[in-house]
């Protein structure tokens, strides 16, 4: 109902008084959205990020810089084939690598289905390689809340010491961003000290304005990681996905002091997509980004390829 404010001007002050009904409060939602820098177009992204990897990425592409990448993959492995004999085979190649250049760290993960965690812990001899494991419905994320929860727990009960989770992008995409952070608040408590590393699926995201969104919600639901893609499906990482994530990355840093990771997969399979990706991620949130803790590479035959371009 309208009411209608006199005052001694003799006018009727409802308009003034009432205008602020047109606007609802924003939710904390997009309360957050709104502390982050636009992205910008699509097309003002890719001008972007292909003028920085013309002016930087050659540079970067050293001997050096591949010895560094090597050890910030995720070695994975994720088919409807992988039997335990499989992944055994993967993990011992992993061992045998340990030691034989000690100027190449080895590989920073092996990353499973949540299946196999405790094949990983039996076989992995390897010093300082993590067990890595998708839960919560990969690749798809369609699957009931409580599964997703206990699916996490009991990967980490195997041994699985990260865990690389889907958002869920119906949620997303319909804007139920409140059921959508419960939800990977839920499975980053089910990790207890495991990292979280949250796949925002950004081929099907497909906007610049999407996958930014998408990170800011990551990012305070507890992700350690903020991940580009599951591989499956869709298309992989891109630099621009990745560029965006980083920026999202920087202000989240500026705004709270606390440091997110982020790990690009999908179609990574040759060094050079592997200096582009460090490239982006030193020019935009710098060499303290660098390290496994806070940069790593989901791939399965990049290892071969690093591997060659180095010799033995």
């Amino acid at each position: 109902m309208e009411h209608l404010h006199d005052c001694d001007c003799g006018h009727d002050h409802a308009h003034e008084h009432d205008e602020t009904l047109d606007y609802p409060r924003k939710d904390k939602y997009h309360e957050s959205f709104d502390k982050f820098e636009p992205v910008g177009s699509d097309e003002q992204i890719t001008t972007t990020v292909t003028a920085l990897l013309d002016k930087e990425a050659r540079k970067n592409f050293t001997p050096d810089v591949l010895k560094h990448l090597h050890g910030c993959i995720d070695l994975t492995s994720l088919t409807s084939l992988d039997s335990k004999e499989s992944i055994w085979k993967m993990v011992e190649s992993v061992n045998d690598y340990e030691g034989t250049r000690p100027d190449v760290p080895n590989v920073a993960a092996i990353c499973v289905y949540p299946l196999f965690a405790e094949t990983v812990k039996q076989a992995l001899r390897a010093d300082d390689v993590r067990i890595a494991a998708v839960c919560g419905g990969f690749p798809a994320s369609q699957t009931f809340s409580e599964i997703k929860v206990a699916e996490t727990a009991m990967a980490v009960m195997e041994g699985a010491e990260e865990i690389d989770t889907v958002m869920n992008l119906g949620y997303f995409l319909e804007e139920n961003y409140e059921e959508l952070c419960d939800e990977l608040e839920e499975i980053k408590a089910s990790c207890r000290e495991a990292k979280l590393k949250v796949i925002l699926e950004t081929g099907a995201l497909a906007t610049a304005e999407n996958i930014r969104k998408a990170a800011i919600l990551a990012a305070y639901s507890g992700a350690d990681f903020i991940k580009t893609s599951t591989g499956k499906g869709y298309p992989g990482a891109t630099p621009e996905a990745a560029y965006i994530i980083c920026r999202v990355i920087k202000q989240y840093y500026e705004q709270t002091g606390q440091k997110v990771g982020i790990k690009v997969s999908g179609g990574i399979r040759t060094a050079e997509d592997a200096v582009n990706y460090y490239t982006i991620v030193k020019e935009t949130l710098g060499s303290e980004w660098l390290g496994k803790d806070l940069f790593r590479i989901g791939a399965s035959s990049l290892v071969a390829d690093i591997e060659r371009r180095l010799g033995k």
